[in-house]
């Protein structure tokens, strides 16, 4: 996705009083099923359920967690697809899994088959190396590789594997890239020296903050909030953002009063520091990232589109 949250940024933010207001204007006909992309007991999924747990407690709702797991996301959209759209059912996804993982599953389905309802947060995606590699900057990596040196690169999605091999293309060098299933694999590769580099979605921090991990760049189109020295994919000339952003969506054609309660509500709980759920975000994602509405449909609808330029940047 070419710059996907830049320019949403400026576009983050809603009044929390008018929010509460909006939350309380509808009532869920019944028990919300949560529907969960990510494994059970992770920071995504931990996520997920104190967002639940703090609706519960604030507005009375009743939630009902399920893991769907797999294909990034897809799984849980085949499976929501069909479900009742009046606001029972939602589901946690990122918005690579309305994207590229949407897209390049060719199951003829697109992000109007849902309703995108909110963002929470970014994920803070690095390009990160253990520190025994030596290597304190991306000049450094780059100037292993032009040197021999076999550069293993993690990554958890194919979309990302692209980002990886744009990345190496523009230095002039090549990548082994390894594939892996999720981030904690990405970060147990680099610890364990099975890997020497790979793309970590804020799992890094406590490493990084120990000394034992190096973010050697952002993947992201604006700079990590813990390194915010570190050079951009666009500085290092890659015209496309990593970046995954946390998002909750239901079934195609959700009522604008459920939409926006849900929204609202999420918003709340997701923005106010002294929430778990909120001091969480803080910590391990670099804080909230609320985007609702047309912003929300036109960025998840351009991340969509843009898959296709991704896949032919990277072909050729």
């Amino acid at each position: 996705m070419k710059n996907l949250f830049t320019a949403a940024a400026a576009a983050i933010s809603i009044a929390a009083s008018a929010m509460s207001v909006q939350a309380q204007e509808w009532t869920p006909p019944g028990p919300i099923k949560l529907m969960i992309a990510f494994a059970a007991g992770g920071g995504a999924d931990t996520q997920a359920r104190l967002i639940a747990t703090e609706l519960e407690n604030r507005l009375g709702w009743e939630f009902i967690p399920e893991q769907v797991t797999g294909k990034g996301g897809v799984n849980l959209l085949v499976e929501m697809q069909d479900e009742p759209n009046d606001g029972t059912v939602i589901g946690m996804i990122v918005t690579e899994s309305l994207g590229y993982n949407l897209y390049t599953a060719d199951i003829g389905l697109t992000p109007e088959d849902f309703t995108p309802i909110v963002t929470t947060a970014g994920t803070q995606m690095g390009v990160v190396a253990g520190a025994a590699t030596g290597w304190t900057s991306f000049d450094d990596m780059v100037a292993a590789a032009k040197g021999g040196q076999d550069i293993r690169f993690g990554v958890m999605s194919q979309r990302l594997g692209e980002i990886a091999y744009l990345l190496g293309k523009e230095q002039g060098i090549d990548l082994n890239i390894i594939s892996v299933q999720g981030g904690r694999a990405v970060l147990n590769g680099v610890t364990a020296g099975d890997m020497d580099v790979g793309f970590m979605a804020g799992i890094q921090a406590p490493g990084v903050e120990a000394g034992d991990l190096v973010n050697l760049a952002s993947a992201m189109a604006q700079p990590l909030t813990q390194t915010p020295d570190a050079p951009t994919l666009p500085d290092l000339g890659v015209d496309f953002d990593a970046a995954a952003v946390f998002l909750f969506a239901g079934p195609g054609g959700m009522p604008e009063d459920a939409r926006n309660a849900i929204a609202a509500a999420i918003t709340e709980v997701t923005s106010d520091p002294e929430t778990e759920v909120g001091a969480l975000i803080a910590r391990a994602f670099g804080g909230p990232m609320n985007i609702q509405g047309a912003e929300l449909d036109a960025l998840v609808m351009r991340d969509f589109a843009d898959s296709e330029a991704l896949i032919e940047a990277a072909s050729e």
